[in-house]
């Protein structure tokens, strides 16, 4: 008789088993153990809320985990669950301290644009691209302002590179501009 996968009901009596703080610790030990980060390397943090999760009936939130993903090696190295009636922002410091990051690059959109999470990765030893939207309203004005400023003085001091591209697709076209500055 030939073996096949186990039902998502055995899947889900071992899991049920399992104590979630301890699975956790270990598969974080796991993950450093096979995974080594390479200098550079791009770690995305992001939320997603696990479909399914939430019971209207019984008051039961969906789960909504922040995630750390090792690009290059195609690997979460960890997750932390945003507490009940929080968000983003206090769950991503969590994560950073469990993080090896040291040398990488992390970026983060733009809920967690916030000074406390770019000197706590600065302090871990990596580097950052942190999303800007109005949310910061007074800072995404400054930002703005420092482009129009390099991008329309040919003899500017701030060191900056600047791609285009245009695509056409599904009947529209799409010119995605990105310009980095590296301001100290």
């Amino acid at each position: 008789m030939p073996y096949g996968i186990p039902s998502h009901d055995t899947f889900r009596s071992v899991f049920g088993k399992l104590e979630p703080e301890q699975f956790r610790m270990s598969f974080i030990r796991w993950v450093e153990a096979i995974n080594a980060l390479t200098f550079g390397e791009v770690v995305p943090i992001d939320g997603k809320t696990v479909r399914g999760s939430h019971d209207k009936g019984q008051g039961k939130q969906a789960i909504h985990l922040v995630s750390a993903w090792a690009s290059e090696n195609g690997l979460v190295l960890g997750q932390v669950k945003v507490e009940d009636k929080s968000n983003e922002i206090t769950a991503i410091p969590e994560l950073l301290r469990l993080l090896a990051i040291n040398g990488c690059i992390v970026t983060i959109d733009a809920m967690g644009c916030q000074t406390d999470i770019a000197a706590r990765i600065i302090s871990q030893g990596a580097d950052y691209v942190l999303a800007l939207k109005d949310n910061h309203k007074r800072l995404h004005q400054e930002v703005q302002r420092l482009f129009t400023d390099a991008l329309s003085n040919s003899n500017t001091t701030i060191p900056y590179n600047f791609d285009q591209t245009v695509d056409k697709d599904h009947g529209r076209i799409e010119i995605r501009r990105c310009c980095c500055a590296t301001i100290s």
